[in-house]
Parts: C-alpha cells; structure tokens; sequence
C-alpha cells in the first residue's frame, strides 16, 4: 500500500494539523445546516395534527379532524422523496463540480422553499395541502443535498486523528434541529393559546379551532429559515476541500495555497510528485466498474442496507411519536384539548425526548467514536435499539396501562439513546471515510439515499401498519397494531446489525489509506 512518501504534501498537513479553529468553524457551518434539516424535516409532526383539525374537520363529529390516511402519507412523507432525489442528485454533482459551489446551491433552495412551505395557499384544504407537498418535496430536495456535501466537506477537512468526531459533531447538529423546533412550537402555541383561549373540542366543537390557529402551523414552517440564512456567507467563504482540487481537479499547488491559508502555515507541495500521481492512471476507474465492484461493492452493500434498515425504525419513531404517545396516554385525547393546545402538548412530549434520548445519544458518539471506533458503535447500538424495541413490544399492553406510561416514555427514549449513539450516527459518518474522492459524494448520496428510501418505508408503512386491528382510525384498514409493529422494527434492527459486518473500521487512518485510491489494483487487492 502507498506510504506516507507517496501521499500529497497538502493531505498529509492535514492529516496531520492539530485541532484548531478552522476546524470549529467548519463544524458550526456545516453542522447548521444539518440544524436546519433536523428542523425542517421533523417540524412537520409537530403540526400534522393541527393540519388535520384546520381542513377535515367534520361538523357534529364527536372527534377532531384527523388528516385522511392518503393525506397523511403525503404530508409526512414528499419531503422525504425530496430527500432521496437530492442526495443521489447532490452527490454526483459534488463530485463532479465541487463541494463548495453545490453547497450553496442547496442552501438557498432550503430557504426559499421553507419560506413557501409556510405561505402554502389555496381555497380549498386539498389546494393548500397540495401547494405544502409541492414546496416541501423541493424542500427536500435541497436537504438531501446537504448530506453528502455536509459529510464530505468535514471528512476531507478533518484530521485523521478526530475525524470522526467532527463529522460526528456536524451530525449531532440534527438533535439540536429536533430540539429547535419543539422549542419554536412551544413558544408559538403558548403565545397562540394566551392570545386567543379557547374551549376544548367535547366543550365546544366550533370555538376550540380559532381562526388564527391557521398562522400558528406556517409560523413553525417557515422558522427553519433563519440559522440556514444565517449560515450562508460563511459557507461562501469556505474553500473548496484540498482533496477535490488535489485529487479531482489536479491542482495540487491551489489546493496547497488554500491548506495554508486555513492552517495558517506554509505548504509547498512537491508538484513533481503531484503530476505523477496525477498521471498514474492507476485511479481512473468508475462507480459501475469491475475495479469498484471489487475494492468497495461489499463496502457500498453494507452502508446502504444499514442505513436503509436504521431508518425504517428511526423516522417510524420520529415522525409518529404524537400518535405513540396519544395511545399510550401521555398525550391526553384530542377532544380533550382545544386545536392549539395539542400543538403544545404535543411539542412539549417531543422536547422532553429529545433532551433526554435524542441529544445525549449524538454527544456520546462524538466523544467515544475515537476512541471505540464506528464498527463497534454501530453493533453495539443496533443490538441495543433491537432490545429496547423488544421491551416495548413484548410487554405492550402493559405499557398502555395506567400507572405504567412513564416506563413507557423512558424505554422509548432509551432507544432513540442508542440509536443517536450508535447506527444513526455511524452510517452517516463511515461513507463520508472509505470511499475514494472522486466518488466519495456519490457514495455517500448512495447510502443516504437507500435510508430515506427506509425512512419512506417507515413513514408510510408505519402509519397503516400500526393500526388497531379491531379498531382502526377512521379511513384507515385495520392493521396489526403498535405491539406487532415494534416488533417488526425490532426485527429490522437486528438485520441492521448483521449487515454492520460488512463495513469496515475507519478510526485512525487517513481517507486515503482507508479507500486505497492511490494505489494499484495489485496492491489494493494484495
């Protein structure tokens, strides 16, 4: 394998550079526009419901409008098929054109249709509805964009030594994000419901849904806006990663220049060096090559079916929690409470997840993932999360029993825990490191892209699946319950961890070590 003396002046000074600020600054820039993700990707169960109150309420009926199961599925889920279609999108394009000159692209795509998403119009509530899918499907497009980039930058500015707890730490940004926006639907529900009380649905069916409740769901929309704006000059300034103009664009002198401006010490690169390398032609090869299939399908198998199979169970858990927490009675129901108040109640649940599971979970895995490394990490969350899930399912009705709901709420906050401290972490990092540059977005797009196909599976099939067999929602077929369903999750879980034997142990070695590309199909295979 190629040695240090075969290895880019430029890439070894950055493999090699102590942690400094440079490093911090690409953290936050980075990490915010995952912040905005986060918020914009989950805000959406926060007001779902309230959505459901606003168009498809029927008069007379005993209980408050629910959104239709087709609706739903919509709602939930357009963004997520945005999300898929940018991270495959993206990804190319980052590896064909530049990090830096896509990342702004999507930036300002996710601003733009978060504002839209919040001014959704119509006359009707199925114009409104459509105008909402419409912006958040582009929504989405631009956050799937914004993983591969987000990961590839940070991975190809990090150090080898803390590479992965930087890119863990922009990763850790989403739990901020989830945080963020229970915050913002906390303070715009409490602002609404003090503002303008009203009288529960079994009260008064009419007066519990004030006309101004309709502003409180956009205000909530539209707030992910402001860090992604914020955040948009600085990511301007960035310069482009020193392994895409070395590697990729064959500037190894630019890409020099660059490095040492940001590490604030002078780099002279070897360009007798650079220009044999360049013309090795011994890294020329493709994604749908023999030499790919050879040196990285396995590896490409095992980033897409782990994160495929981790976000069937996580967005099932995220985007559904209202309805987890209404069935086992830590939301009271909702004709029980005005359309404003189950906004609050609702946020207030979310909050309390995401400071005790959510959050934590991320932390660990930046301060640990150095340390353990990402394959034990992601095993050992994946066997936990399907431990946790069997805990919930198995003893089921117990949980939904009066006295027993707190139990409830912790075990389910254990299994964000371990998830945020283990697969959902791991499978965004370990992509963004074995790979080569010039594919390096591409695959990461890939994998992220086979998750949110997961996380469509999870946000649509979740939704009928747990149905009450005897009982189900109005407009939906019975399904086989939340029990059974956990259950399922739980077996998902355990897939997961099998195929984590397929990914191979990253910590400590530079991207290209890890990926090979500089070095024949001889040696790499050797």
């Amino acid at each position: 394998m190629a040695g240090d003396s075969e290895q880019l002046k430029v890439l070894t000074a950055l493999d090699q550079a102590k942690t400094q600020w440079y490093h911090f600054m690409a953290i936050v820039i980075a990490g915010m526009g995952f912040f905005t993700d986060a918020y914009d990707l989950f805000c959406i169960s926060l007001v779902s419901k309230l959505l459901g109150r606003i168009y498809y309420t029927e008069p007379n009926s005993p209980s408050p409008g629910t959104l239709p199961p087709n609706v739903s599925a919509a709602v939930n889920g357009v963004a997520l098929c945005g999300t898929l279609a940018g991270q495959l999108f993206f990804g190319w394009l980052g590896d064909k054109l530049g990090r830096k000159s896509v990342y702004g692209f999507t930036l300002i795509l996710m601003v733009l249709c978060s504002i839209a998403s919040g001014l959704s119009f119509g006359h009707t509530p199925k114009g409104v509805i459509s105008t909402l899918c419409f912006f958040r499907f582009w929504l989405g497009l631009g956050i799937g964009g914004d993983y591969p980039l987000s990961a590839t930058i940070m991975s190809e500015y990090a150090n080898k030594k803390t590479r992965g707890a930087f890119i863990a730490a922009v990763f850790a940004m989403q739990g901020f994000g989830i945080l963020f926006g229970a915050i913002v639907a906390l303070v715009v529900s409490s602002v609404f419901r003090n503002s303008y009380p009203a009288p529960s649905y079994q009260d008064n069916p009419a007066a519990s849904l004030v006309p101004e409740a309709d502003y409180v769901w956009r205000i909530i929309l539209m707030f992910g806006t402001i860090p992604a704006a914020l955040t948009y000059y600085w990511r301007m300034k960035m310069p482009e990663t020193a392994r895409y103009t070395a590697l990729i664009a064959r500037n190894a002198k630019q890409a020099a220049a660059d490095m040492s401006k940001v590490l604030n010490s002078e780099i002279e690169e070897d360009l007798d060096r650079a220009e044999r390398q360049a013309s090795s032609g011994s890294n020329e090869w493709g994604l749908f090559s023999a030499q790919f299939v050879r040196r990285h399908g396995l590896h490409l198998l095992g980033t897409t079916s782990t994160w495929f199979l981790l976000d069937i169970a996580f967005y099932s858990q995220n985007l559904f929690q209202k309805d987890i927490f209404s069935k086992v009675g830590w939301i009271p129901p909702a004709k029980t409470m005005n359309a404003v108040e189950e906004v609050f109640r609702i946020a207030r649940a979310q909050a309390l997840i995401a400071l005790c599971g959510t959050i934590p979970g991320y932390w660990f895995t930046v301060f640990f993932i150095d340390i353990i490394g990402r394959f034990t990490i992601q095993l050992m969350g994946f066997f936990m999360m399907t431990v946790f899930m069997i805990g919930l399912a198995a003893p089921y009705h117990h949980w939904t029993t009066a006295g027993h709901h707190t139990g409830f709420v912790v075990m389910y906050g254990f299994t964000f825990f371990f998830a945020n401290f283990g697969p959902n972490s791991t499978t965004f990092i370990v992509p963004a490191e074995i790979f080569p540059a010039r594919l390096r977005s591409t695959c990461h797009g890939i994998s992220a892209a086979a998750g949110k196909a997961g996380a469509i599976i999870g946000a649509f099939g979740f939704l009928y699946a747990a149905q009450d067999p005897h009982k189900p929602e109005a407009g939906y077929s019975p399904g086989i319950g939340i029990g059974n369903a956990l259950f399922v999750l739980a077996g998902t879980n355990f897939l997961g961890m099998i195929m984590t034997l397929l990914v191979p142990e990253s910590k400590g070695l530079s991207l290209e070590e890890i990926s090979k590309e500089t070095v024949d199909d001889e040696e790499a295979t050797a």
